[in-house]
């Protein structure tokens, strides 16, 4: 199995992108740190799945916009499974808001679940690699939208921005501790974030057509690239991104 002894914390695991990466990471031997912040009978679901397969995985209830608690989740992580090898920084939030609308509490719970936690878990999972002495790897789940405007989600985009540059530069500055950082950039992908435009027709057919390949993502096509880059086979990438959008970036609509 690609992920065998590994252990990987993955925040917003309960739901979505996070939830498929839990299950795919476990299905490849990884143990797995599940961070919520609602909906514990999910999170309890999801570990009861791995575990009827085999796997391995502990929930923690922790809002990764504050250090302390992911202090708490790293070391949930270590005091279950002995060290920690892979952070996924999935965790994010949108308001639907243009530049003219965001109110600054908008803003800042934006920035802090999808900026401010990645960079402080980014921070604290390396500090914990190299005191382990055994290197590490930080995924962060970006966007499309790190490089593509959207209009009407302007906060969002910010993040996402930021989460990019934290990757370019933290990749660089922690490569020589045997650390690597790498975003991953979806595109249009079926969760809960994208309900809305999943259930209306017209809305999912002009979001199709938009795409080369015809069709929105499965969460578990992005957790499967997950998988390849905490693996052995990805271990000369950092400081960049992957993108897995179908080619939408390639068009002119945007989501």
């Amino acid at each position: 199995m690609l992920l065998s002894g590994k252990t990987m914390i993955v925040t917003g695991g309960n739901s979505g992108i996070g939830e498929a990466v839990v299950l795919a990471a476990a299905a490849e031997g990884a143990n797995v740190v599940i961070d919520y912040v609602a909906n514990p009978d999910e999170t309890d679901t999801i570990i009861s799945r791995v575990e009827a397969a085999g796997g391995h995985a502990v929930g923690i209830k922790a809002d990764v916009s504050k250090t302390d608690d992911l202090r708490a989740m790293i070391d949930t992580a270590v005091q279950n499974f002995g060290q920690l090898d892979v952070i996924v920084n999935n965790a994010g939030i949108e308001t639907r808001t243009s530049i003219l609308e965001t109110t600054e509490d908008d803003y800042d719970r934006v920035l802090d679940v999808n900026l401010k936690s990645a960079f402080f878990g980014t921070q604290l999972a390396a500090q914990r690699f190299i005191e382990q002495g055994t290197g590490g790897l930080v995924i962060n789940i970006s966007s499309v939208h790190e490089d593509w405007p959207m209009p009407g989600n302007v906060a969002y985009c910010v993040s996402k921005g930021g989460t990019r540059m934290l990757t370019r530069t933290a990749g660089v500055e922690l490569g020589p501790h045997g650390v690597r950082v790498v975003n991953v950039a979806p595109g249009a992908v079926a969760t809960p974030i994208n309900t809305e435009t999943l259930n209306d027709p017209e809305k999912l057919k002009e979001l199709n057509d938009s795409i080369p390949l015809g069709r929105v993502a499965e969460a578990s096509e992005i957790a499967d690239v997950v998988v390849f880059l905490a693996s052995g086979k990805a271990g000369y990438m950092t400081a960049t991104t992957v993108v897995v959008d179908g080619g939408i970036m390639q068009g002119s609509v945007g989501l």
